[in-house]
């Protein structure tokens, strides 16, 4: 009986976890067909997305070698897929050279996941996208911090702002970032010799609160700990744009900067729009409560990029890593029954819960269950985020 071919097209933390979890499932399987495993990505190692303010507030590296997850069966191909054939089950792709080439599949599971939403060029500022992006952004306040100790006659107007910063976009990434930027440029401050309480840090926040996924009580517990961070939340506050130093906001307000960075959320990874699957029309992958997709056997979707309702409640999972991991468990089983003929495990959502870094020692883990809210703050919180993070990239 002929081998089997997987294709996994996105290295990102979902498509990790189901190349391990399809492995796993598959690996005892009755009827003796091998499976080889073809994981595609664009980057030359797997990048943890979920930390992008790490490299631009302190300068850690957040690319992990593809050789760290390969095993025995398990190829890795640096490119682009373009597009999927699903007639003839093959997909066409675009290697690191420029060459267009095609490989076939027998099951193909799709988790090129989303990427940061850029704001139009033209309104300034720097969007935290992509690990090049952080490595720009923390040149660009060490920078400023240095000019500011240069000069000899300081003008105290333009020397604080240098010494400022404003994050647009108060999701749980802009709520990262402005915390370990404002603890970073106090260190930062204090060895150039400037005074680290000058350095400021502003989190605008378009909402009413922050943290509207969960009660009230935790908006406010983040708003708290945000300022003894040094971060100071603008709410009702969207910027419109910054130029030259300026950041206008949209109640007329200007907030005199040396950094504008944008952190505006996430969309699904405009690489599908080429792809020739089904689409919502915001651009993720219409999958079944089992994952396929739809009308294209053999093809799974899971992760940001995918559509993915619970059944039972016609509730839609998020854009997380956390819901992308539980998805990839649930892919390994879904394809084990597929290949055996055998009833398939359908999707159910996790339980409400976010984990929030804060700093160095510093966080926040919210879980909702049997109506209870549960709260996990300060330094037993950082562990468990920073655990949840090293779990996400398979590092643990």
């Amino acid at each position: 009986m002929n081998d089997l071919t997987c294709i996994i097209i996105g290295g990102g933390h979902t498509g990790l976890a189901a190349l391990k979890k399809i492995q796993e499932t598959t690996r005892d399987m009755a009827n003796g067909r091998r499976i080889r495993f073809v994981l595609f990505d664009k980057q030359p190692g797997h990048v943890r997305k979920v930390m992008l303010f790490r490299p631009a507030a302190g300068g850690e590296e957040i690319m992990v070698p593809w050789t760290h997850y390969f095993s025995e069966g398990v190829e890795f191909v640096q490119g682009s897929v373009t597009s999927v054939d699903s007639g003839e089950k093959r997909i066409r792709y675009t290697d690191t050279q420029g060459n267009e080439a095609r490989i076939r599949y027998d099951l193909l599971v799709v988790a090129v996941g989303s990427i940061v939403r850029r704001p139009d060029p033209d309104l300034g500022g720097i969007a935290l996208t992509d690990p090049q992006a952080a490595a720009d952004i923390r040149e660009r306040w060490r920078a400023n911090l240095r000019k500011a100790a240069e000069e000899t006659n300081p003008n105290p107007e333009e020397r604080k702002r240098l010494m400022t910063i404003a994050v647009a976009g108060a999701g749980i990434s802009g709520i990262e970032t402005s915390a370990e930027l404002a603890l970073a440029m106090q260190m930062e401050a204090a060895a150039l010799g400037l005074n680290s309480s000058d350095t400021s840090v502003y989190l605008l926040n378009t909402q009413e609160r922050l943290f509207p996924e969960g009660p009230e009580k935790v908006g406010r517990k983040l708003d708290q700990t945000l300022s003894e961070c040094g971060v100071t939340v603008l709410h009702n506050r969207k910027a419109i744009r910054e130029e030259a130093g300026v950041v206008t906001l949209n109640n007329g307000d200007c907030l005199a900067v040396g950094l504008c960075i944008w952190t505006i959320g996430l969309i699904p990874n405009p690489v599908l729009r080429g792809m020739g699957l089904p689409l919502t029309p915001n651009g993720q992958v219409l999958v079944d409560e089992c994952y396929r997709v739809q009308g294209v056997p053999g093809v799974y979707s899971i992760g940001d990029c995918a559509r993915i309702v619970d059944p039972r409640t016609g509730k839609a999972d998020l854009m997380t890593c956390r819901v992308g991991g539980n998805q990839a468990l649930r892919l390994g089983k879904i394809v084990k029954a597929d290949l055996e003929g055998c009833p398939a495990p359908v999707h159910q959502s996790m339980m409400d819960a976010f984990g929030i870094g804060l700093g160095q020692n510093r966080g926040l883990l919210w879980a909702r269950k049997w109506g209870l809210d549960i709260i996990i703050t300060g330094k037993l919180a950082w562990k468990l985020k920073n655990v949840a993070w090293d779990w996400a990239s398979m590092l643990r």
